[in-house]
């Protein structure tokens, strides 16, 4: 009895520890197996999901848009509905591309073959293409008026308006350091417990306010733009969608992920192993 309560400690002393980066890694990498080893269908349905719920994002600012002044301050609080969409995806566990950037990255960089490089393509291209299902038709829905009324309707197109300001290699850098923030998420949610909420929120307010380009609701915007007429099909898919995909991938797999390993593998060094 007596040797009972310093054990309890300890077990108390040891779950409030946050864990290291070896044991982020290997719970991030854990997940991204799991998610590899999904099947195709589980993999589409749940990215079709993200993709619609990703809406909420530009549902939410249309509706401050609609409702505030126009003020110096307005971009500030209109931003507040873009993490919206993020916490609904990522709480609910459904499959989000730039997310799944690291997670399935991890496992191709601890194991690199050439059938966990095909695993990992399989991976992003039904999980995106899922996604982009999903904006698609809560685009379509948007601009035909079934989902908001007239004026959200209005709010919305002017705030998609402006990922047309820039040209498709801009676009492409400034979805670098989207893909690189939104992977940080994927990598911080084992510690963040209780704080997951404000995790999610505080990053994706912060690719809001920065102006960061980020595909999936980038594709939100950009079907929008294109279904009230605003774009055609070539620049929605080519000059605004795709230089945005490309650059999340680059910030989130290629920077991020890859970092991320790469100091893990220097603590490993002594011989180790990673898993």
């Amino acid at each position: 009895m007596a040797d009972e309560a310093p054990r309890a400690q300890d077990d108390d002393v040891e779950e409030l520890k946050a864990a290291n980066a070896r044991e982020l890694h290997r719970a991030v990498r854990e997940e991204g197996e799991a998610e590899l080893a999904r099947p195709a269908a589980a993999l589409i349905w749940s990215g079709l999901a993200a993709g619609l719920a990703i809406n909420s994002s530009l549902l939410a600012e249309a509706a401050l848009q609609r409702d505030l002044p126009d003020a110096p301050w307005r971009d500030l609080v209109v931003s507040l509905g873009y993490p919206i969409g993020f916490l609904i995806v990522i709480l609910g566990r459904l499959q989000l591309f730039t997310e799944s950037t690291v997670t399935a990255m991890l496992p191709l960089v601890t194991r690199p073959s050439w059938q966990a490089l095909g695993r990992t393509a399989r991976l992003w291209a039904l999980v995106l293409s899922a996604n982009l299902i999903g904006t698609c038709i809560a685009a379509g829905l948007m601009a035909a008026g079934i989902l908001g009324d007239h004026d959200l309707r209005i709010a919305a197109i002017e705030i998609s308006g402006r990922i047309r300001e820039l040209g498709p290699g801009e676009t492409f850098l400034n979805a670098i350091p989207a893909g690189f923030l939104i992977a940080t998420i994927a990598w911080i949610l084992p510690n963040a417990r209780a704080q997951a909420f404000l995790v999610i929120f505080a990053i994706t307010y912060i690719v809001a306010i920065a102006g960061f380009s980020h595909s999936v609701v980038g594709s939100d915007e950009a079907f929008l733009l294109m279904f009230a007429g605003h774009a055609g099909v070539g620049e929605t898919l080519f000059a605004l969608i795709a230089p945005a995909v490309l650059g999340n991938l680059v910030g989130g797999a290629g920077l991020f992920a890859v970092l991320a390993h790469a100091q893990v593998r220097s603590d490993a060094e002594d011989g180790e192993d990673q898993g």
